[in-house]
């Protein structure tokens, strides 16, 4: 089933993103955790990708193995800024040959050592490949704090509606942890014409080194809420884990009262984290 017809019936969505493993001797814990997941019954799920080998080779398989023995929809990431034309290609046929329908098109982050490819510089470039590739459903990521490479929120704007004309079926944001920026960014992309589907992503943050790591990649921002719990429990494993998988929650209920009806939990791989945000939220997305 494609993504976009799942958002188009506007009932509450909830779905899981999962990463393949980066070695091979990893790859079953990283099954396991992915079919934990899968159990859950999710509206979709999507598999990220590693540009340039590593991760990418798994992508595919795991997408498929979600599809094909949970039935569960499911979304392979493809990244271009460190591929060639011939390897994106190649990198389809592949989707296509297992059945897969959805496709989250991305750029890509620059590599360490600045090694790209120059087939491609932007992924609104590969969205219009996809869609003369094959009859896909293509997603598209958006920063509603602003992409950290934009010079302004309203650059970052434009090139995200290049994104929706090429052919974006619907967007999924990066992570933010104070639901005002996303109403926020929400309202401007709808001001601009973009009315494609904006699912929100939300990444519980179960402990501080994460959350650290995460801070320097990204720079999103942490609202004095956040930052009061992280001070109280940061040196406290399983207090951080149980208020951080609250604060999520809280998030999402926030979300839903406000009509949005879609949410994607960057889960990290970890099913127990999945699986109590899903329980405690039994009676509100059904």
């Amino acid at each position: 089933m494609k993504i976009k017809d799942i958002l188009a019936q506007e009932k509450p969505v909830l779905s899981f993103e999962v990463f393949p493993p980066k070695k091979e001797d990893a790859y079953a814990s990283v099954e396991h955790a992915v079919n934990e997941i899968a159990k859950l019954n999710p509206s979709f799920m999507s598999v990220t990708y590693g540009a340039g080998g590593g991760t990418s080779r798994y992508t595919v398989d795991i997408t498929s193995h979600l599809l094909h023995q949970y039935g569960v929809t499911a979304m392979a990431h493809l990244s271009c800024v460190s591929s060639t034309r011939e390897h994106v290609r190649n990198m389809v046929e592949r989707i296509r040959e297992n059945g897969i329908e959805n496709i989250l098109a991305l750029r890509g982050d620059i590599p360490a050592d600045g090694k790209i490819e120059h087939d491609y510089r932007y992924a609104c470039e590969l969205i219009r490949d996809l869609k003369e590739l094959g009859d896909f459903c293509i997603g598209g990521a958006c920063y509603p704090e602003g992409h950290p490479e934009s010079p302004n929120k309203a650059e970052d704007i434009r090139h995200l509606k290049e994104k929706v004309d090429a052919g974006c079926d619907f967007l999924t944001t990066q992570m933010f942890f104070d639901n005002n920026i996303f109403y926020n960014f929400l309202y401007r992309a709808r001001e601009k014409g973009i009315t494609v589907p904006i699912v929100a992503g939300i990444m519980p943050m179960t402990n501080a080194k994460q959350l650290k790591r995460t801070l320097a990649l990204s720079g999103t921002y942490l609202p004095t809420r956040f930052k009061m719990l992280l001070d109280k429990f940061g040196d406290n494993p399983a207090a951080m884990k149980q208020a951080g998988i609250a604060y999520a929650t809280e998030q999402i209920i926030d979300l839903v009262a406000n009509d949005v009806h879609a949410i994607h939990i960057y889960t990290m791989n970890r099913p127990e984290v999945a699986a109590q945000i899903k329980s405690s939220l039994s009676e509100i997305i059904v």
